[in-house]
C-alpha cells in the first residue's frame, strides 16, 4: 500500500558528511516508513564514511513486532561487514531508540549513536533510560541527541495526527451508519 506523503525527501551534498548529512538519509528512510503506512522513523549506519545498512520501521507490514528500523539497520551492518561486533559503526536514527533496539545497540556493541528525537518515556539512549551507558555493562557507547531534531519531531507529529483524525472519522462514519434510519 502506497500513501502519499506530504513531506519531500531531502538530498544532501555528500561534500560534507557529518551528523547532519547522515541523518538526512536516515530522515529519508522515515518518508518511506510514512509511504508504507509504517511508523516514520528511518535508520542508517556509516562505518568509514560510508552508509552500510539502511532501513525504516516495517512491523506493521511484516507484523514483526522487532521490525523496527535499528534492528533492521544492524542486521544489514552485520551482514555487511561480516562480524556482529559493530565497534567501528554509527548508527543515526530518526527517535531515540526504544529498550529493544537499546539493548540491540549494546548487544552489536555499536560504536556511537546520534538520533534526532528524544523520547523522554521509552527512549533507552538518555531518555527514561541510559543503556548505552550501564556501569557495570560489558560495552558502552556514546549518544547524541537533537540532531535535526525539529524535521523529525514534524513528521512524526504529522503522521500520527493524519491517523487520530482518520480514527475520529470512521467513529463518526460508524454513529452515522447507528443512527441511519433505511428509506422505506
Amino acid at each position: 500500500m502506497q500513501e502519499d506523503c506530504p513531506f519531500e525527501k531531502i538530498y544532501p551534498s555528500a561534500l560534507h558528511r557529518d551528523a547532519d548529512y547522515f541523518m538526512t538519509h536516515a530522515y529519508n528512510e522515515a518518508i518511506e516508513a510514512w509511504k508504507k503506512d509504517e511508523v516514520p522513523i528511518g535508520a542508517v549506519i556509516e562505518y568509514e564514511g560510508k552508509i552500510i545498512a539502511s532501513a525504516h520501521n516495517q512491523s506493521r507490514s511484516t507484523k514483526d513486532p522487532t521490525a523496527h528500523a535499528e534492528i533492521l539497520a544492524i542486521s544489514q551492518a552485520a551482514s555487511f561487514i561480516g562480524d556482529w561486533r559493530l565497534n567501528q559503526c554509527t548508527l543515526y536514527v530518526t527517535k531515540e531508540p526504544c529498550p529493544m533496539c537499546s539493548g540491540a545497540l549494546v548487544i552489536a556493541r555499536i560504536g556511537k549513536v546520534y538520533y534526532g528525537l528524544p523520547d523522554p518515556r521509552m527512549g533507552c539512549v538518555g531518555g527514561a533510560l541510559d543503556l548505552g551507558a550501564l556501569p557495570d555493562s560489558n560495552h558502552n557507547f556514546e549518544s547524541v541527541s537533537g540532531v535535526l531534531q525539529e524535521l523529525n519531531h514534524d513528521i512524526l507529529k504529522a503522521f500520527f495526527e493524519k491517523k487520530r483524525q482518520a480514527n475520529l472519522a470512521k467513529k463518526q462514519a460508524a454513529r452515522d451508519e447507528g443512527t441511519a434510519t433505511p428509506d422505506n
